[in-house]
């Protein structure tokens, strides 16, 4: 059976031209620093030369990971253990300069032309093989792909051998303790926050290092690369129901290396439909194929998440000399049209998806890893907890780097509409004054060094990601505008003619995005704000960047915080003391927040408590701008959703992708259809995000006592219309009275007609002093917990609270190891940190991805139950 399976795979070979290969060099490679290193490139390059004493590499990787694997430095994510490591500011660059080896087998068949890729070096090289040098000369900028036709130069029954010297970015910059430390790390086409930024400390080797991909591919005489897709959705939809045509164009390059003409077509199937065009390309020249347009009858559209399905469809585009391919792409369309008109009340830029209005609720990325250890997996697990935040926007920030096409594959399928800022920021790039940096506005306004090289990786860049449905903007840069002559080609010309179907931004707080009136940065505040100020001061249009705090739990505090130093933050008489561990990994203060609770007896009770704090924040900040939807605000962007660092600031999970209260506070808030309280003026009002009316929503208002007693506020039918917010009645008196004393707690709930809970959302409400005196004195709740296995990796945990109880408050579900107690991450929860009433009960829903662990259990803890572990049944 198996050698029929052989022979009819080189019958369908042989009809097709070739087996096209695409694999990735991840493994085998050696590594050593520049100064171990007597011979030449030609010469180390050569099977023969000896790597006897050569350490293994990581690749894609940096040398600091390569230093990390091999146990030669301490993990800078742990306590002070980075400032161990020496910095290239103080070594010099040749500390981190390395060479890296890779051998292996590959030549190539008559007829094939075979290609090494590289997706990313930082920040320039070198690169050999067999010998030969390839570059004529250093290959540089961080963010520019590099392929070479390698054909001419592989052996034939022998392995070949791949030799890549690389070297830091120059300058290195001075971590002086600046927002990118003095400034000059931007002289580089590069990311800035290497240098230290206000969430992040230095990374030693700056990210030198081949840090993306290094890829064989083989193909026929003529390869095809760097597709187009521009799909076109005209008119107003709706996700469900019939839908009109929609229009689908497709251009692509194609290269023919040989020194023949090739004649032949190009093509593609979508749903069964072929399109196909036929060529003719002369010898060693490149040329861009446009094919005719393809009306795609009642299409699946792909909708941000919230407003309907993330369909994609599987296209496969082709290049065939005669019958046989020669070489093809494999891409995920999804079918949507973005759209931006100027709001005339609000004063600023709305965006539109499918002619739909979407109110945006986005978060600022930054960068998976600091380290820049990337996954599919680890990708997959951070959008999707943007996911279930009820968020519909990512923003990559502009002193990082363009996100991977595996971060936009995972924004593909959960739905997050993606803001890429290119690669520039006002504190390096010369925006305000600043003591730290090293050259005055005047020079900085000119970074990068190389313009030029700025516009080609720009190019380049934008041709990698184009084709992801989830990419809906462009931005030139954090907080100011790139340099005249890098903008304006950019905007002008480059987007134009390489995508054109997106809106340019030329920067993240501009008056084109959000038109500033109020004066100041148009962003911020970033830190504990008061819970009205959400609601009532009326901020920034479209502020590209607002926040707060993200300390996690003692859980979370323990994996990079040494025992000696879980020492809580004291505040007192306007003052904040604070470890110096936690000052190193950019704690910014709870100061006076965490007081009306009780003050924090320890580093466990001030986590504990810090959670309430974050619940309270993140959920008023997207409930306060929901509120007014269309009337002040056309979006809003939480500055930050995560860190790539072990830092103690703005984030909804930790590194270790921990969630803490913040994530459930904003997976409350931003709900698509949304029960909430105003508290500057009372009201219970209703958001919607979504395009239909709801009808018939029975909106029930109560009150709980901290003995669990309930007072019925009212109970009535309503409705909402698309995409608003309204008020509904005023809770005033009753709150006054009820919360006076101890505080109280305000259940608001929206039933449907089949009697199912479709929004829950409970306030705790402090008494007239503006204390928790009732949490701090509230009675345990014997709750019944049981969990019970539904499917692999899916867990359904049910609460059960008496009615003689007190509400069962603030409960936090974990799922950990039987044995060590130890939180299995990521876990998913379909939410936490929740809320029993007397005499009800509540199902959370667990996912994870099993692994060699024994049956684990679930961890309970809360407020005022008793913590303890719940066997799965």
């Amino acid at each position: 059976m198996k050698r029929t399976l052989l022979t009819l795979a080189a019958l369908l070979t042989s009809a097709l031209g070739f087996a096209q290969q695409l694999y990735e060099l991840n493994a085998g490679w050696k590594c050593a620093p520049i100064g171990n290193v007597a011979a030449k490139g030609t010469e180390l390059s050569n099977p023969s030369y000896s790597l006897a004493d050569w350490q293994a590499a990581t690749v894609p990787g940096t040398v600091l990971t390569t230093m990390l694997n091999n146990k030669q430095i301490p993990d800078p994510f742990y306590g002070m253990n980075n400032q161990h490591i020496p910095d290239i500011y103080q070594t010099g660059r040749d500390y981190y300069t390395y060479w890296f080896v890779k051998d292996f087998k590959e030549e190539a068949q008559a007829s094939e032309q075979v290609w090494l890729q590289f997706r990313g070096i930082n920040y320039s090289c070198d690169v050999f093989l067999n010998g030969k040098k390839l570059t004529d000369k250093p290959h540089t900028g961080m963010f520019l792909r590099k392929t070479f036709n390698i054909t001419p130069y592989l052996k034939k029954g022998s392995p070949n051998r791949l030799a890549v010297i690389v070297y830091p970015p120059d300058p290195v910059g001075n971590p002086n303790g600046g927002q990118g430390g003095d400034g000059t790390i931007a002289k580089n086409v590069s990311h800035q926050y290497v240098a230290g930024w206000d969430w992040i400390q230095p990374i030693r080797d700056r990210n030198t290092g081949i840090w993306d991909k290094v890829l064989i591919e083989k193909t026929g005489a003529v390869h095809l690369k760097n597709p187009h897709v521009v799909t076109l959705v005209p008119d107003i939809r709706m996700p469900d129901g019939p839908q009109k045509p929609a229009t689908i164009k497709v251009s692509t390059e194609l290269e023919n290396p040989t020194t023949s003409r090739i004649e032949g077509t190009v093509q593609y199937t979508l749903e069964g439909n072929k399109v196909s065009k036929k060529v003719s390309i002369p010898a060693k020249s490149s040329l861009t194929v446009d094919l005719p347009a393809f009306t795609l009858q009642n299409p699946k559209l792909w909708w941000p998440y919230g407003y309907g399905k993330q369909h994609l469809y599987p296209v496969t585009i082709q290049f065939l000399a005669g019958t046989k391919v020669s070489d093809e792409e494999k891409i995920q369309v999804g079918v949507r049209e973005i759209q931006t008109e100027w709001n005339a009340t609000t004063r600023s830029k709305q965006v539109s998806v499918n002619g739909q209005k979407i109110f945006i609720k986005g978060g600022n990325w930054i960068i998976s890893d600091a380290l820049l250890r990337f996954s599919p997996e680890r990708y997959d697990a951070e959008i999707r907890f943007h996911r279930d935040m009820h968020l519909n926007l990512i923003r990559i920030w502009g002193g990082a780097i363009t996100e991977r096409p595996e971060f936009y594959e995972a924004c593909d399928r959960y739905g997050l509409l993606v803001m890429q800022d290119f690669w520039g920021s006002g504190d390096c790039n010369g925006r305000w004054v600043d003591p730290a940096k090293l050259d005055d506005q005047w020079t900085r306004r000119k970074y990068p060094d190389d313009h030029s090289l700025f516009l080609e990786s720009a190019a380049d860049q934008i041709k990698m990601i184009r084709n992801h449905a989830s990419l809906a903007i462009w931005c030139g840069g954090n907080e100011i505008t790139l340099p005249s002559d890098i903008m304006l080609p950019l905007r002008d010309s480059l987007l134009p003619a390489l995508d054109g179907t997106r809106w340019f931004i030329d920067y993240s707080n501009s008056d084109d995005m959000s038109f500033n009136s109020l004066g100041g940065n148009g962003d911020g505040p970033y830190g504990i704000q008061p819970i009205t100020q959400f609601w009532s001061y009326k901020t920034w249009p479209f502020n590209s960047e607002v926040g707060s705090v993200g300390v996690g739990d003692i859980q979370s505090l323990e994996r990079f915080i040494p025992k000696e130093n879980l020492v809580a933050p004291q505040y007192s008489k306007g003052k904040s003391q604070v470890d110096s561990v936690w000052q190193y990994h950019k704690y910014i203060g709870y100061d006076q927040y965490i007081d009306p609770y009780g003050k924090a007896k320890d580093t466990r009770d001030f986590g504990r408590k810090a959670q309430l704090v974050n619940y309270d924040q993140y959920r008023a900040l997207m409930e306060g701008f929901s509120s007014h939807m269309w009337e002040w605000y056309t979006g809003t962007i939480i500055w930050k959703t995560q860190n790539p660092w072990t830092s103690l600031r703005g984030q909804m999970y930790d590194y270790y992708l921990d969630p803490n209260a913040c994530l459930y506070g904003v997976h409350n808030g931003s709900e698509p259809l949304h029960v909430m309280y105003n508290p500057a003026d009372s009201m219970v009002m209703l958001a919607n995000n979504t395009f239909q009316t709801h009808r018939d929503l029975m909106l029930v208002v109560k009150l709980y006592d901290m003995k669990g007693k309930e007072t019925l506020i009212t109970q009535v039918f309503s409705e909402i219309g698309p995409s608003t917010a309204r008020p509904y009645l005023s809770v005033a008196k009753a709150l006054a009275k009820a919360a006076k004393e101890d505080g109280v707690f305000l259940s608001l709930r929206l039933l449907n007609l089949n009697k199912e809970t479709v929004s829950d959302n409970l306030y705790w409400l402090p008494n007239e002093k503006g204390t928790y005196s009732g949490l701090q004195q509230l009675n345990t709740a014997d709750v019944q917990a049981t969990a019970k296995q539904v499917d692999k990796g899916k867990i359904e945990v049910t609460l059960r609270n008496d009615a003689r109880n007190p509400v069962a408050f603030f409960n936090r579900l974990s799922l950990v190891q039987s044995q060590t107690k130890q939180r299995i991450l990521p876990t998913f929860y379909s939410d936490n940190y929740i809320s029993v009433l007397p005499g009800e009960q509540k199902t959370v829903t667990l996912e994870y991805t099993p692994g060699s662990e024994n049956k684990p259990l679930v961890s309970l803890e809360g407020w005022n139950v008793t913590e303890r572990y719940i066997s799965i049944q």
